[in-house]
Formats: structure tokens, sequence, C-alpha cells
């Protein structure tokens, strides 16, 4: 935490004169996150995921901000509450994880996105509000990826929207937002683009002393950040400082004096090694790898995030026998090999298998059919204890239904990304059924999906000690090489190819509970994601 200067002191003597009390530009409202006289970790794509903001957070930063974050691929994310990892997914349409957060960082993250758009920006920020303390608007990014779509630094030369997409977001949303930019190319232009921001109702705004066209080689404009500081009332972030000025924690304090502002922010040098945040001196870098590779373990952080932020941290030993085992790793089992923490990836995992059984064996289920849109649901699991040997739900689901003059049922199965569990929509005449709870494969899935059906239809499923309904010992089956079904090709003796090659994949299927069955295809020929 810093001390106040005498340029503090000033702006907040004229933030008391020109702004009263309860005005929007003073200081942020109660429970809100401030900006003033915080130390916070950069906006950094691929480095600002959830293992490294939590890092950060341990180390004494106050904020963290997470990556760029595109606007379009956010708005069409489903927020999904992730009970095995205990986070916040934003989940995207082909399942990627766009963005994670959990409850440890809910008060002090920051949602960075990248927008040019003030209805897709509010529309992402209202997705988002609930689970983060503030969102910020990047307008500093000179790299074409966000560039190219008239984001990031882009933005700069386009006031009027710059005023639009922050009007939208103040007005829009009950969190603070701010904007990271760039200095332009006179100091004239720089502070009059920043009193027009200001104007907006934004809560803070962050500076890096560099302009469109400048690299971390070129210097920082402290200069630049001062005056921008003098000219506004609200908190400005001092960033840009990493390569030149802050090589300690003893550092940052006095970037923060030559800026004049009010914090400081972050990047490269947080990269090399977080705990230059802490106060009572950094750790080595290998113990910093060590403590992120837990967090990467802890979220199943993917794993070439994982190599990628560990790579930074290595810097110059990259091409070392460490830095070469790391380069081939492809899972974050095979780099908690690389790091010696295979003991503590077993734990992990057999604690998160542990969690899944709890949630998957809760007793306080309500399991009274609900109907989701055209779906009826029920939590339901298929356990195989409890069923005969080569009997099942699905089996007396597809006799039923032969015997009612029905087609055939049909099922579409899916996988949820964050933990690869599985779950089934079963069609059956003109309505369709499914169980609230994931599984472990895609033959559980579905006998998950035919229990579902039978008990809403009122149809005996085959358990253990239920009455003999008939249904399965209608029709003499082969049991030929443990299969449960009798399949499609003997119902039809001249089946044409494409009926052959969908009746193989789905023989197939049944008996794999892997990955792979997620993208097997189902009795309709269509392909399942």
């Amino acid at each position: 935490m810093f001390f106040l200067t005498w340029m503090e002191q000033r702006r907040l003597f004229h933030a008391a004169i020109f702004f009263p009390p309860g005005s929007q530009n003073t200081m942020s409202k109660a429970g809100l996150l401030c900006f003033r006289n915080k130390l916070a970790l950069a906006p950094m794509v691929r480095v600002g995921t959830l293992p490294m903001r939590l890092l950060a957070l341990d180390y004494g930063a106050d904020i963290v901000y997470c990556e760029e974050l595109i606007d379009l691929k956010m708005v069409q994310c489903q927020r999904v509450e992730n009970e095995v990892l205990e986070t916040v997914d934003f989940v995207a349409p082909d399942d990627r994880v766009m963005f994670r957060t959990c409850s440890k960082e809910k008060d002090k993250v920051v949602f960075q996105m990248g927008t040019a758009d003030p209805q897709r920006a509010l529309a992402v920020a209202q997705l988002v509000e609930n689970d983060v303390a503030a969102i910020d608007v990047n307008m500093g990014c000179p790299k074409e990826y966000s560039t190219k779509g008239g984001m990031g630094a882009a933005l700069l030369a386009d006031p009027d929207k710059i005023e639009s997409i922050l009007s939208t977001l103040v007005k829009g949303v009950s969190k603070p937002v701010t904007c990271k930019i760039r200095i332009l190319p006179t100091l004239e232009e720089t502070v009059s683009l920043v009193k027009r921001i200001e104007k907006t109702g934004v809560s803070a705004i962050a500076v890096h002393g560099r302009m469109k066209i400048e690299r971390p080689q070129h210097p920082v404009h402290c200069d630049y950040i001062q005056a921008v500081a003098e000219a506004v009332s609200i908190p400005v972030i001092a960033n840009g400082g990493s390569l030149e000025l802050v090589k300690s924690h003893e550092d940052i304090e006095k970037f923060r004096e030559a800026a004049g502002a009010s914090s400081v922010m972050l990047a490269r040098a947080a990269m090399w090694n977080p705990s230059i945040f802490c106060s009572k001196g950094a750790v080595s870098v290998d113990q910093a790898m060590e403590a992120y590779i837990k967090y990467a373990v802890r979220y199943d952080n993917h794993a070439f995030n994982t190599k990628y932020c560990l790579c930074q941290m290595l810097r110059d030993r990259v091409e070392s026998a460490m830095g070469k085992q790391l380069h081939a790793a492809q899972t974050n089992q095979d780099i908690c090999q690389v790091f010696g923490m295979m003991e503590y990836y077993q734990k992990v995992e057999e604690e998160q298998q542990k969690r899944k059984e709890r949630l998957q064996s809760n007793p306080n289920i309500d399991t009274s059919p609900v109907l989701d849109g055209d779906v009826v649901t029920m939590p339901v699991r298929f356990e195989r204890r409890e069923y005969p040997p080569q009997i099942t739900p699905k089996m007396y689901l597809l006799e039923w239904s032969r015997r009612e003059k029905l087609e055939q049922p049909a099922y579409e199965t899916v996988q949820r990304a964050q933990d690869r569990a599985f779950q089934s929509t079963v069609a059956v005449g003109e309505k369709k059924y499914r169980s609230t709870l994931w599984e472990k494969s895609k033959k559980f899935a579905e006998q998950a999906a035919a229990i579902v059906s039978l008990r809403t239809l009122g149809v005996p499923e085959g358990r253990i000690g239920e009455e003999n309904s008939g249904l399965v010992n209608k029709r003499k089956r082969e049991e030929k090489n443990g299969e449960l079904e009798k399949p499609d090709d003997q119902l039809n003796p001249e089946p044409d190819r494409r009926k052959r090659h969908i009746t193989e994949s789905l023989q197939k299927a049944e008996g794999r509970p892997d990955g792979d069955d997620a993208r097997r295809s189902n009795a309709n020929g269509q392909t399942l994601s």
C-alpha cells in the first residue's frame, strides 16, 4: 500500500471542490472496487489466466486483470458453475472455456474485453458482472489481432466510439468500469482524450506510457502519465515500467512517483516472477513456478497455456534440459513429471474424483420429472450393479418402442469440456428425455437417458427385484462378444452401406467410455460433439 504524495493530495482536494459528495467521479461506491493506491497485475494475453491471477494475489497484488477477451467470442458463451473445480466457467459453443474464475478472486478480478461495439460490450459485461469486480475496455493493445477489428489501440483514433462504449457500460452495469489506453503522439492530444474519457463516468484509467508504434525497448514516457494524472480527478494507473524501471518491489513506488500516478500496473515484471508484488521480497523463480503449477493443476488449466506461462518464467533457461522437457510436455501431468510434482498431481486427481462421486451420489436430489424446454429431465444415474447381467434400460426402452410400433429410440450425446463428462438425450415417439446428471462415459449417459424415459412413461426398466414385464424375454437375443443389444443389421437383413456403417459405429461406441465417444454418430447418422 502506498502513502499519498503531495500530487495525490492535490487531486483529492480538486475532486472535493469540483465534484460534490455522491458524484460518480469522486470515489467508488461503498463495497465496490477502489483503484487508488493499488498494485495490479496487468492484462496479458495467454498469461492472465486464473492460475497467474491467483498467484499474483497470493504474493501481494491488490487487483488482477484477466487477459483481453474478445466480445464476439464472449457474447456466445454460457455461464456454467463447475462444481468439481468450484469455479464459474464461461463456455463457448465449441466447449472451450473462454474465462474461468473462482470465489477467491471475485472481489479483485477485473474482466478486460476487446470491443468496438457499445451494445455487444454491454451484453458481455452484463454476462460476467456478477462474477467479477470491475469491467475494463482494452484501448491500448497495438497487436493486429486486436486492432484489425477496430479494437485495442485502434480505438484511440475514434474518441466518439470510445465515449459511446464507456458511457453505455457505465450506465448499463452495476460494477466499476475502467479502460486502459496508450499515449497519443502529443501531450495535448493525450490529455484531451483522457478528459473526455473521465466525463463518461469511468472509475479509473490505466495509461501505458508508450505510443501505439512504440515497443518495450522504447523508453516509457512518465511525463505523459504525470500530465494525465494532473488533468483528471479519477485514479490513474501507471503501466509500462517493467523493462527499464521496475526490477524489484522497491522500484514500484519509484515508478509511481515518477509517473505521478495513483497506482501501478505490472505486466512483464510480474510475468517473469509474480512474487515481485511481495513487499517482503521476491521468492526464487523456481518457487514461483512450483506455486503456479499447483494452481494450474488444481483448476485444470489448459496444458498449453500452463506451458507457455512457465516458459516465460524460465526466460534464458528455456533451452536448458528442464526447458526442453517442458517443451515436450503435452499435459499438466507431463508438466508435473518434469518438475517432480507427481505426488501433488495424483493427490489433486484423487480429491477431484471424490468430489465428483459425492456430487453424483447426493441423496437430497428431487427426482421428480421436470420439463426443460421440450425435454423431460430427471436427476438419475445409471448404476450397473442395480441391473442383472446382460440387461440394461436401453434394452427395455427398445423393446417397449417396438411393442408400441414406434421408431427406434435415437440418442444424442454431448461432452462437457471442463471435466469431460457426458450427457445424453433420447427421442422416443415425439418426446425427448434426459438426465440432468452427467456421466463418466457415453454408454452410461445413454443408459441414464433411457431410465428417465422409462420412469416417466411408467415402463419397467429391468432393475434387480423388479417384477418381470416379459419385454426383453419376448425376443431371443444373441450375447456374442458381450453385446447387450441385438445389432440393427440383424433386424433388417439387407441394410444399405450407410446404415451398416452407423450400426458399427454405435456398437463400437457402446464399449468405449473415453472422450472419443462424443464424436461418434447417433442412430440418425448425425455427428455429435
